[in-house]
């Protein structure tokens, strides 16, 4: 199957699967799913926005049995994945409890107040700005409602005829990541444990885990995958997703024996291969949590200015563009 059409909105997936999908898949253009059965719904995930995820609740109304929301299930605890979760009215929320806790420290007014200090913040809020800021509708926000029900490692639900078994295959995007599998129909919704044709970010780890993930994921011989990001897919992009974490660490690991600090392990790093994905960034982010894991030598400043380094590294990589003329080991885009 590879890559289906990466276009805006639901797409049947069949039997009652639904994808939702936001191009064009960069921060914060996530994903979402919608699972029909027999008169009860189980929703995968709210979007960045209230106001997004407004439209994509309108757009799920439009399809058979999709006007009501029975239960949710929120993947993981980045904000594009939760932000709107209170327009699900009378839902039953569902997550596991690490999720749960990591989301009851996100703040949507704090989160929200970038748009009016962004430039206070030097580096770090001009690229949250640019990449999320001025992007996003921050008007409408309500405090989080707090989940229904949680879970440790596995939960399997039943709506209506249909089994959907949750399985935290964390951390390792984040602390806690589930992965949403519907065996009868063989489609998983995997949340972000799959970017497909753009660069994932670990902010948790260890990157043995999200290897083992793929791993997991494949095994299950899905025919259709819902990434977090990007064009739904198959198990091809997982296996991508693998290939590129065990390449990033061997490079990784490489620099960090020879003694070089991680900011230049980033940008040594040769990642012509991947320069067809989006947010090439997030190397900086990867390598950071790699010498992290490893005990390699990193600052206390460095993860508070973490977003402030990629947005340097974004500037330089558009600032050398097509003119580049590194060799092997440039980083750059070619």
């Amino acid at each position: 199957m590879a890559n289906r059409p990466f276009t805006q909105g639901v797409q049947d997936l069949g039997n009652g699967i639904y994808g939702y999908i936001q191009p064009d898949g960069t921060w914060g253009w996530s994903n979402a799913g919608l699972v029909v059965s027999q008169g009860q719904t189980l929703l995968v995930d709210t979007l960045m926005s209230r106001s997004l995820t407004r439209i994509m609740l309108e757009d799920f109304a439009k399809v058979d049995g999709g006007a009501r929301i029975d239960r949710l299930v929120n993947t993981h605890a980045n904000p594009d994945h939760f932000v709107g979760n209170g327009l699900v009215e009378g839902a039953e929320i569902i997550m596991t409890t690490e999720t749960a806790r990591e989301m009851g420290e996100f703040d949507p007014v704090r989160f929200a107040s970038l748009v009016d200090n962004w430039q206070a913040m030097g580096d770090a809020g001009a690229f949250l700005y640019e990449t999320m800021g001025r992007k996003f509708d921050w008007t409408d926000l309500e405090p989080l409602p707090k989940p229904d029900r949680t879970f440790e490692r596995a939960l399997t639900l039943e709506v209506g005829d249909k089994a959907v078994e949750l399985i935290d295959l964390g951390p390792a995007h984040t602390g806690s990541d589930t992965i949403a599998w519907v065996p009868d129909d063989r489609v998983v919704f995997t949340g972000d444990l799959l970017f497909n044709e753009g660069h994932p970010i670990m902010w948790d780890g260890p990157v043995e885990n999200w290897i083992a993930a793929c791993e997991r994921i494949i095994a299950l011989k899905p025919e259709i995958v819902v990434p977090g990001h990007g064009p739904i897919t198959d198990t091809s992009a997982v296996a991508g997703m693998a290939d590129y974490f065990t390449y990033v660490s061997e490079q990784t690991r490489q620099r960090l024996d020879a003694g070089m600090g991680w900011k230049d392990a980033a940008r040594d790093i040769d990642m012509r291969r991947y320069a067809h994905w989006t947010d090439p960034e997030r190397i900086v982010a990867n390598v950071f949590a790699l010498y992290r894991q490893w005990g390699g030598p990193i600052a206390p400043e460095d993860g508070r200015d973490l977003f402030g380094e990629m947005g340097r590294y974004a500037r330089e990589t558009a600032a050398h563009g097509e003119t580049c003329n590194h060799g092997e080991g440039c980083g750059h885009a070619h």
